[in-house]
């Protein structure tokens, strides 16, 4: 009966935690912004960005991740390739806090549990907060305005491999669709204050770089006969 109770035991303890497994990193690369002022390169890092993030791999296809990130974010019309940006010259720079939460899918298994060398795409969403300087533009001229924080929706795509039994390696770039039109100083929160660009869409954030986990947690539950 002993045998039998500890079988079962093992057996539901093994479906219940043989994928679950923890992953804890840093996030390390640049930043760029799309909006009213600066460059209309989609993804095009001119600031440095970094963070830390957290999985919980449910399955070998999906996984739970949190995160935060921070960087200088910053545009100038000098770079951009319109001429009428171009010769406005606006530039400006703002501080990007974000917190993130959401859904991590992989395109193909990907076992921690398994030593061999494993490669897949994968795509990640949820929902992020951030807090930003509120600025706005005055004879070309930057000013802040306080801090305000707001929402953004991320869509991420990347690529990872597991470099070591312990450590997975990705590449990733994430661009975020924020509910404000703030970020450049286009679009300031007092009404009093001059706005310019393209009212009717708001800013994008993205963040491009490499990711470097730590994987821990229970492994298999093996019995003795």
């Amino acid at each position: 009966m002993n045998k039998i109770f500890i079988s079962f035991l093992c057996f539901f303890t093994f479906t219940s935690i043989h994928s679950q497994i923890n992953e804890i990193g840093v996030f390390l690369g640049g930043s760029n912004h799309i909006g009213d002022v600066g460059s209309t390169t989609y993804i095009a890092p001119n600031e440095p960005a970094f963070g830390i993030l957290y999985k919980w791999n449910k399955s070998p296809r999906h996984a739970y991740r949190f995160s935060y990130t921070q960087s200088q974010m910053s545009g100038d019309d000098r770079d951009s390739d319109e001429t009428g940006r171009y010769n406005r010259g606006y530039k400006f720079k703002n501080n990007i806090k974000e917190f993130s939460a959401g859904l991590e899918f992989n395109f193909f298994d990907f076992n921690l549990h398994e030593s061999k060398t494993k490669l897949t795409p994968y795509v990640y969403s949820g929902l992020s907060y951030f807090f930003y300087d509120d600025l706005y533009i005055i004879s070309g001229v930057t000013h802040k305005n306080g801090i305000k924080s707001n929402v953004a929706i991320p869509m991420t795509v990347g690529i990872k491999s597991n470099i070591s039994r312990s450590f997975v390696l990705a590449l990733e770039v994430g661009a975020r669709y924020t509910f404000t039109d703030n970020l450049d100083g286009s679009h300031p929160s007092d009404g009093s204050l001059p706005k310019f660009g393209n009212l009717n869409n708001n800013d994008w954030y993205v963040f491009s770089g490499l990711t470097l986990t730590y994987t821990f947690g229970e492994k298999p539950c093996y019995c003795a006969e």
